[in-house]
């Protein structure tokens, strides 16, 4: 591998896995824990249990509902499900969104792969697809690096992103119960019922990587916008107060409507901004799970 793929390995490990070793781990149990595929016994139902365990034929011989409990392994399989596409080339940060998410997936890698679990990753864009089979081991994290650079230096394919048809690679692809970790900056539409579906089966987590001008558009004048994915371009005044209200509104309605839909998918989503450390946001997100997690 590349020199500047081991010095940002070397990098993101000397800051995040001294902060995070022994958080995101501990006697096997990771925070991010999946339910493990070995089954241990039937109890009863109670309202805090997850309606997805109840074991049906049980419940339906008993006419009382029970669910299943698993044990859970004590190495972790996880995945990357990493978007490649248009509208996560762009930014007007100095760190765009593909460079967030590049350290996001190389820190998640290493992270779990330091403590002895294997991960893999798919790296999509509309026209071309990657899937690197689990494995451990940091030569392992190297190589998810190396391929997300190629593929940033190979330009993303114009076209809306079909995230759903990535959310069914991704669940086609992962046959075993994981812990799924989708990145992305969720433009598009169409991915809800695909996300409900991966999490049928999976834990997943949502990581939703955003440039602060898509969220507040300052007053620049005229200016010539263009859409990354289409190439549509529309000259706009972004000092009239009108459009500003206009764009506000528009603007609301999107992150309601995502945080919504991911709700109702039953996925927890976490921000993370193009103008905030990476490695911060990991940390703060880590430990927010560990503490709903008790």
């Amino acid at each position: 591998m590349t020199t500047a793929e081991d010095r940002l390995l070397r990098r993101l490990e000397w800051q995040i896995l001294r902060r995070l070793d022994g958080q995101l781990q501990g006697s096997y149990r990771t925070v991010f824990r999946g339910t493990g595929i070995d089954f241990a016994d039937l109890r009863e139902y109670t309202a805090e249990d997850d309606v997805r365990h109840i074991d049906w034929n049980v419940t339906a011989r008993l006419d009382e509902p029970f669910v299943r409990q698993y044990t859970e392994d004590r190495e972790l399989t996880a995945w990357l499900v990493l978007d490649l596409s248009a509208s996560m080339r762009v930014s007007t940060a100095e760190n765009g969104k593909d460079a967030t998410l590049t350290e996001l997936a190389v820190s998640l890698a290493r992270l779990l792969t330091y403590g002895g679990n294997r991960v893999g990753a798919i790296l999509y864009d509309n026209a071309k697809q990657l899937v690197l089979p689990p494995h451990a081991g940091r030569v392992h994290v190297l190589r998810l690096a190396h391929e997300i650079a190629k593929a940033s230096a190979r330009g993303p394919e114009r076209g809306a992103t079909d995230l759903a048809a990535m959310l069914r690679l991704a669940a086609s692809t992962a046959r075993r119960r994981s812990l799924v970790f989708v990145i992305s900056d969720f433009i598009g539409e169409g991915w809800e019922p695909e996300l409900t579906r991966l999490t049928f089966r999976h834990e997943v987590i949502a990581i939703r990587v955003v440039d602060p001008i898509e969220l507040d558009l300052p007053d620049l004048g005229l200016v010539v916008v263009e859409d990354a994915e289409t190439g549509e371009q529309i000259l706009v005044d972004t000092g009239d107060p009108q459009f500003r209200l206009r764009l506000r509104a528009e603007v609301d309605a999107r992150e309601a409507g995502v945080a919504e839909a991911m709700r109702r998918s039953g996925v927890r989503g976490h921000v993370v901004s193009t103008d905030e450390d990476p490695l911060q946001a990991l940390v703060a997100m880590v430990r927010d799970t560990k503490r709903r997690r008790r």
